[in-house]
């Protein structure tokens, strides 16, 4: 059987952290941002987790 390949799409917006977790971004940060408040936009320049029921399957799509 060959090996899986990784998705490159997740590989390009998912991280593994030490713990096994998977950090991702925040959305609605890259375009229309005059209407948006500063508040909003510094809450979304964070890191985020994923939730776990998500987690199985992007680790699947990332071959981890």
């Amino acid at each position: 059987m060959p090996k899986m390949k990784t998705k490159s799409s997740a590989k390009k917006r998912f991280k593994l952290t030490a713990s096994g977790k998977i950090k991702r971004k925040h959305a609605f940060k890259s375009h229309i941002l005059t209407k948006k408040g500063t508040k909003q936009k510094r809450n979304l320049t964070h890191t985020a987790l994923v939730s776990k029921a998500d987690s199985p399957n992007i680790k699947r799509q990332l071959c981890v």
